[in-house]
């Protein structure tokens, strides 16, 4: 990523920001979804469609075994707190430690499980470069993709003067400009190009090396996914196989842990919920992603110390059964766990299972009481519902329209701050670089580069996003972020009215950022918080009413 990026804000201006960096809460990337080996050009850049969804499953890139299905839509691994210490308070309350700690009755995950990466040196070089065949492929030894190049696009130039062209981009040795170039001639089905610089890339990405090394690496992989017509090759080669559900917990935990990406989400939805609930006795929360069910652990035990004693508390999670995979079985597990520490804590509390998903999900599967003050929680969870431009239904809208009649006390969105929706092809291309880059980047400067699992970190919490956002058309590309102006147009044609995030949480988010490098951003802006790394921002968080 450069070291300097514009950034459209909200209101449509540019603005760089070079605020002194401040640490951050962490926060795990969704999973992946099925890999289905069916690829279109309906798309309308004439591209190959490829289905890979995201954010609701995983994949490994190891070679073993193919299988269709992945694990989905995991949040980190819980954070195990004890009852008796959080790190959110109540204002004029009992102050309690940031530092979270571990409790075992409490956990979601595992101990960390062993790598399938080996702390042989011989054995790791053979991985990796196992590993990158299978994304990218032999050097053409049983497969030429050019073959499946759409044939008769003209030329724009003679062969002599695109080579004169392509050498000096290739002397310059830029992986970002390659890749870009690339990218644009897959846009115009230029195969020439394709094969000139796919050759040269193949060369300089690597899963094991600089981070603009191992985003290059994924970036190929969905560039080259996206040419297969089909795209039965390139993830016949993936071989891919699902991670032990421990493994994939280990993987997810360990970059909640490292990155505040997960945390600063959940701290700041939090906080809002808490302060918008402080005068309620009987308080509803709707949450649309349980997963895990982490988020919900710090706020139980902030409401414990809320002076005049703590509300009667009902959580309705919702999910659907894919993440059950992560969980190692049904919704009623997160319950029970968190019924568990209610109940030491104190909170009078219930727990209502909804197996579905937010685009199925209508009225009559919320119970909603007279009485309880309600409060909705959007974490990373809305960019996976199909918008206007994907299907007449429109669930991304019903949605807000659904919520809006609820009349809720307040409402929590967490989302990327990227736009990969509607953006074309080659444009979501390059946002799809800067926004992961900066977060590779922050990896990179958690994670030592011989850290035995930082690279299925990468591949199982990361590369299935940029694959299903560079490759996939239509309903099978359901990673589909877009910048907060855009959220924040859905949310006023909804009904809702911002909920601007008070001193009080903005102060407790920064405090908790302590604990991070410092080339963590928290920027605040019209009641909005935004996480970023050096000047690129990550995460919008903001609440509604």
């Amino acid at each position: 990523m450069q070291e300097s990026k514009q950034h459209k804000i909200s209101d449509g201006t540019q603005k760089v920001y070079d605020q002194p960096v401040q640490q951050v809460v962490s926060y795990s990337w969704p999973p992946l979804q099925n890999v289905e080996n069916n690829l279109s050009s309906d798309d309308s850049s004439g591209g190959a469609r490829l289905s890979v969804e995201i954010f609701e499953q995983h994949c490994t890139l190891e070679s073993s075994s193919g299988t269709d299905g992945y694990p989905a839509n995991i949040s980190p691994s819980t954070a195990n707190f004890s009852p008796n210490e959080t790190p959110f308070t109540w204002p004029n309350s009992q102050s309690y430690p940031a530092e979270l700690h571990h409790s075992p009755d409490y956990t979601c995950g595992s101990p960390v499980s062993a790598s399938c990466v080996t702390d042989n040196g011989n054995d790791l070089r053979y991985k990796l470069r196992e590993l990158e065949t299978a994304m990218l492929g032999p050097d053409t030894d049983n497969f030429d993709i050019y073959d499946i190049i759409i044939p008769g696009e003209e030329q724009i130039s003679s062969e002599s003067e695109q080579s004169k062209f392509l050498m000096e981009i290739i002397s310059r040795g830029d992986l970002k400009e390659m890749l870009c170039t690339c990218a644009k001639a897959v846009e115009n089905k230029d195969r020439f190009t394709i094969e000139w610089l796919m050759t040269e890339l193949r060369q300089m990405v690597s899963v094991s090396g600089e981070p603009i090394q191992r985003l290059g690496a994924y970036m190929l992989e969905g560039l080259v996914a996206r040419l297969a017509a089909s795209g039965s090759y390139i993830y016949k080669a993936l071989r891919c196989k699902e991670p032990v559900g421990t493994d994939l917990l280990t993987y997810m935990h360990l970059l909640y842990e490292v990155c505040p990406y997960f945390k600063f989400g959940y701290m700041s939805a939090n906080g809002a919920i808490a302060e918008a609930m402080k005068d309620e006795s009987r308080v509803h929360i709707i949450d649309f992603q349980l997963a895990q069910g982490s988020q919900w652990i710090i706020l139980i035990m902030a409401l414990a110390s809320r002076p005049g004693g703590p509300p009667h508390l009902r959580i309705t999670g919702i999910d659907d059964s894919t993440s059950a995979y992560a969980r190692g079985g049904g919704l009623e597990i997160v319950g029970q766990r968190l019924s568990r520490l209610a109940e030491s804590c104190k909170v009078p509390f219930e727990f209502q299972a909804a197996a579905i998903s937010g685009s199925e999900l209508q009225l009559g599967n919320l119970e909603i009481r007279t009485g309880e003050a309600i409060a909705v929680n959007f974490a990373l969870m809305l960019h996976h519902m199909p918008d206007e431009s994907v299907s007449t239904q429109n669930h991304r809208d019903r949605l807000l329209r659904l919520v809006k009649s609820l009349s809720p006390k307040v409402v929590t969105l967490v989302e990327q701050e990227a736009n990969t929706n509607t953006a074309p092809f080659y444009h979501r291309f390059l946002e799809t670089m800067n926004h992961y880059m900066a977060i590779f980047d922050s990896v990179d400067a958690a994670l030592p580069r011989e850290h035995k699992d930082r690279i299925n970190v990468e591949q199982h919490c990361l590369a299935r996003e940029i694959v299903n956002i560079i490759a996939c058309e239509g309903a099978e590309r359901v990673e589909r972020h877009e910048l907060l102006g855009k959220w924040r147009s859905r949310f006023i044609m909804a009904g809702f009215t911002p909920y601007p995030l008070s001193p009080f949480v903005n102060a407790t988010i920064k405090t908790l950022l302590e604990n991070y490098n410092d080339k963590y951003t928290l920027v605040e802006m019209d009641g909005v918080l935004f996480l970023g790394w050096k000047n690129q921002l990550i995460i919008a968080s903001c609440a509604w009413r």
